[in-house]
């Protein structure tokens, strides 16, 4: 029989949209500021070490609170918590572009990191709980869509603000967006606020979550320079493993007030789920940085045109990003991220084989695989692990995933970087690091093949009676 889905209505098409606004505001912060560091460096007589910290401080209180931001965001309402995040974002994206000296910038650029991880498990809730059921793995491929095309434009954005006008226009620009975004977000969007609250903020549990994974993070950060054998970093591991013990103990007596509640701890669809995107970040992660690496070391490229050299990967991710949308409802879960992973293994490979005489058009073959299998397996893993739980728990599902592809780049990061600086030469430490990521894309594919599933929609269109 024929399948039949679930037409959008006017206000799900512009709440999308507004949604969609949102997601591009938080992915083009990610990347928008890269190539503008050497500008702040030389305004505020700095250096790369502490300009770094606009990019890296930012991604660290994003990563460290976005857990405690979803499950805010489940517990006090969405539509609520979306609001207090932007007007948080926003604030700080003021005083980051109105920045006397080095510190404040780095001071509002960190702070912008808790209404971001405020913002982004709000929204992933509020794009899931928009759309009809059986429309939901095209809710992941939009996201990812536009997560994709922000990340491409965010290098070029910056760098024609920087050129053009100066650095503190992409802090300002965040202004116009967010409140076209909230405007629309409260005219179209119920709020979902609930009336009474009976579960209690987890004050012990975010305490003890944030400093672990603080120490976590910080610590991935800092071995590239110090040193996995520095005291520094063997302290700051010892503080993760420690706060990740008391957070296990807060969290068995918190019952349902618990951070993470048992319902998703317990999961295994949702922990497969993770799994395969913590093994598979390392991958694209890994490619983000090296690819470029290698254009402007290596081959002599600009820094423009190194980052412009990644859009055939880009691209193809936003694409295939927005197809897998539609193949999640036909195929399922199972398959596509199989497919992806496969791409993302193959993709690798044919990068691993660097030299100091491999030209650009070599590459393109690479990186629109490598892209193909990025866009196929983020959307779809996205969908199949906000659609295992519960959904009241989408927020919280979605910022926990999140958390998995953080950590998995930053131990991506930090492996890559050992192996590369262990080889006589920067092609060679490429070719080598790409072909450990070609295996863990190879383990991301069992636990694919074995273990990640999600909702099956058509099993759903059965039980009401649409198929």
């Amino acid at each position: 029989m024929t399948e039949t889905r679930t037409p959008l209505t006017k206000t799900q098409f512009l709440g999308l949209l507004a949604l969609s606004l949102a997601v591009f505001l938080i992915a083009n912060d990610f990347t928008a500021f890269s190539v503008a560091i050497p500008a702040m460096e030389k305004e505020f007589n700095s250096d790369i070490t502490t300009a770094q910290w606009v990019i890296n401080g930012y991604t660290l209180v994003f990563g460290v609170l976005i857990i405690s931001g979803g499950r805010l965001a489940d517990m006090f309402g969405r539509r609520r918590i979306f609001f207090i995040g932007t007007a948080i974002f926003v604030f700080f994206s003021l005083l980051g572009g109105l920045a006397v000296d080095m510190w404040m910038l780095l001071i509002s650029r960190a702070l912008m990191g808790i209404g971001g991880a405020m913002m982004w498990p709000a929204i992933l809730g509020m794009i899931y709980g928009l759309m009809p059921e059986d429309r939901s793995g095209l809710a992941g491929g939009l996201i990812m869509t536009v997560c994709g095309a922000s990340n491409a434009i965010g290098p070029m954005l910056g760098g024609v603000l920087t050129d053009l006008a100066s650095w503190r226009w992409i802090f300002f620009i965040n202004i116009p967006i967010a409140a076209l975004a909230c405007l629309v977000c409260w005219k179209v969007i119920a709020d979902d606020s609930p009336e009474k609250v009976d579960e209690k903020i987890d004050y012990a549990g975010v305490t003890t979550l944030s400093v672990s994974l603080f120490g976590l993070l910080v610590a991935l950060d800092l071995a590239v320079d110090l040193g996995f054998k520095s005291p520094w970093i063997v302290t700051l591991f010892a503080v993760f493993l420690v706060f990740l013990g008391l957070f296990i103990i807060v969290e068995r007596n918190a019952g349902k007030n618990a951070l993470i509640p048992e319902d998703v701890a317990r999961n295994n669809k949702f922990f497969a789920a993770g799994m395969a995107t913590l093994l598979l970040s390392v991958v694209f992660f890994a490619a983000l940085l090296y690819i470029p690496q290698f254009l402007t070391k290596v081959r002599g490229y600009s820094a423009a045109f190194s980052g412009i050299g990644l859009l055939p990967m880009m691209a193809v991710f936003g694409i295939v990003s927005y197809i897998s949308g539609s193949l999640y409802e036909k195929l399922g879960a199972k398959i596509i991220v199989s497919a992806g992973t496969i791409c993302m293994c193959v993709g690798m490979f044919m990068l691993s084989h660097l030299t100091t005489n491999t030209t650009y058009p070599v590459l393109i073959p690479g990186l629109m695989i490598l892209g193909a299998g990025v866009g196929l397996f983020y959307s779809t893993i996205t969908t199949a692990a906000i659609t295992v739980v519960d959904p009241s728990r989408a927020s919280l599902a979605g910022a926990i995933l999140y958390m998995y592809q953080i950590a998995g780049g930053a131990i991506g990061l930090g492996m890559n970087t050992t192996i590369v600086a262990m080889a006589p030469d920067l092609p060679s430490g490429i070719d080598r690091a790409f072909t450990v990521n070609a295996y863990l894309a190879l383990a991301g594919l069992v636990v694919c093949i074995l273990f990640v599933t999600g909702k099956d929609v058509k099993v759903d269109y059965e039980e009401e009676g649409i198929l």
